[in-house]
């Protein structure tokens, strides 16, 4: 080992020296709720450092080795990982301190971690290095303190905008590489998964899934939603009709000049993400597409009105709320609205009205949430969903606008 070698693994194991981490534990035991919290952040953010220390050890390797692949298996074998973890953390490594340089400064502060990290590299993989670097720009100020769900959803984004027609070539070769996967288990169980197929009929078939097993529950049925949506995906596969068939639905969230084919704005799939323009626009001319015209507006760019046919009123309202939502509103969720329960910011017991202005959208796991002790939701006027959680931390959602804010127009 060379010194330089030697004085870094030494600072490194100082940061375990097994004294200290045991003055650190027994601490913990005295601590209150708001300090566990506040101590397990601490622990991440210090994490997250580390993460790029070794991301930058990594890249170090694959550079004194010209890039060899068997680099993955090497450092597979030291760090006791399968060899496709291995090859993600090389090649995170790499982008990071190539092409990332600020997704990696966000690490050292602790804003992002690891994980977050690796959802960035793999973003961006097929962007050139030019373009790496502007994204990487935009996603400086994007990623800090998001869920790894988030960083992926922003990474895509940044990158689709960066690069329209590489995000289209990229989604093509994608789409191509679809396949069923199946894996063995122990104790006669195995798991199947369709891998790459096309987000839209993905989306749509979790969508059949998971209604038809709702319908068998209110029939009386006694198993879990988790157990009747795999007997009812198997059933389905296996030439059975699984339950009660209804309509399935997908959200696109496009603007009329990108619909039109006037420019190529990536498109929000409501439950996924977004995907690239051609894409959309291909969903959006299916034969039994339903559009919707949604005005919104102009500065913001929240949603101001929902047309619509013939639509009982409690309908409609239910309707307005799901396309604005979008995903379940709890931070951090992206379970689609479509999929969540509606519920009154202000009990309807308590004088809450059934209306869009006091309605919004929760998945039912956070539905039952909400009512847990110490958990308080406020919806302000702006739609501002405020989260305050049974430790004093807060956090804030906000249905997003569904085009960029412009600047206002000037006074006349």
């Amino acid at each position: 080992m060379t010194d330089s070698g030697a004085a870094v693994v030494a600072a490194l194991r100082d940061l375990s020296d097994p004294d200290l981490l045991e003055v650190i534990n027994d601490a913990l035991s005295s601590l209150d709720d708001k300090d566990s919290l506040l101590v397990a952040k601490e622990v991440g953010a210090s994490l997250a450092r580390l993460e790029a220390v070794r991301y930058r050890a990594l890249s170090q390797l694959s550079m004194l080795r010209d890039g060899a692949r068997s680099v993955t298996q090497e450092v597979a074998l030291g760090l006791s990982l399968v060899d496709g973890a291995a090859g993600s953390l090389v090649a995170t490594g790499v982008a990071l301190t190539s092409r990332l340089p600020r997704t990696l400064s966000l690490m050292d502060r602790g804003l992002l971690s690891g994980l977050g990290a690796q959802k960035v590299a793999e973003a961006t993989s097929w962007l050139s290095v030019e373009d790496s670097l502007k994204a990487d720009v935009v996603l400086e100020s994007r990623l800090p303190n998001k869920n790894s769900i988030q960083v992926r959803r922003a990474a895509n984004y940044v990158a689709t905008k960066t690069d329209p027609a590489g995000a289209v070539r990229r989604t093509t070769e994608r789409r191509k590489r679809r396949r069923l996967s199946v894996v063995q288990g122990g104790a006669g169980v195995a798991s199947i998964e369709v891998v790459d197929g096309p987000a839209e009929k993905i989306t749509a078939a979790y969508q059949r899934i998971n209604r038809e097993a709702w319908a068998l529950r209110k029939q009386g049925e006694a198993r879990t939603m988790d157990q009747l949506r795999a007997d009812v995906a198997v059933d389905l596969l296996l030439g059975g009709e699984g339950g009660v068939s209804e309509r399935t639905e997908v959200f696109l969230y496009m603007d009329l000049f990108t619909y039109l084919g006037l420019n190529d704005d990536p498109v929000e799939m409501a439950g996924h993400g977004h995907i690239p323009a051609d894409l959309a626009r291909h969903i959006a001319t299916g034969p039994d597409t339903v559009l919707r015209r949604i005005i919104t507006d102009p500065v913001g760019g929240q949603i101001q009105d929902l047309s619509r046919t013939r639509y009982r009123p409690d309908a409609a309202t239910a309707e307005f709320v799901r396309v604005r939502d979008r995903e379940c509103r709890r931070p951090g969720c992206s379970r689609a609205a479509q999929d969540c329960e509606l519920d009154h910011s202000i009990p309807w017991q308590f004088q809450g009205e059934t209306n869009v202005a006091d309605l919004v959208t929760y998945c039912r796991r956070d539905h039952r949430l909400k009512d847990e002790p110490g958990w308080v939701y406020r919806l302000e006027p702006d739609g501002t969903l405020r989260v305050t959680t049974p430790t004093g931390q807060t956090y804030f959602s906000k249905p997003p606008p569904l085009h960029d804010p412009r600047a206002e127009p000037p006074a006349a």
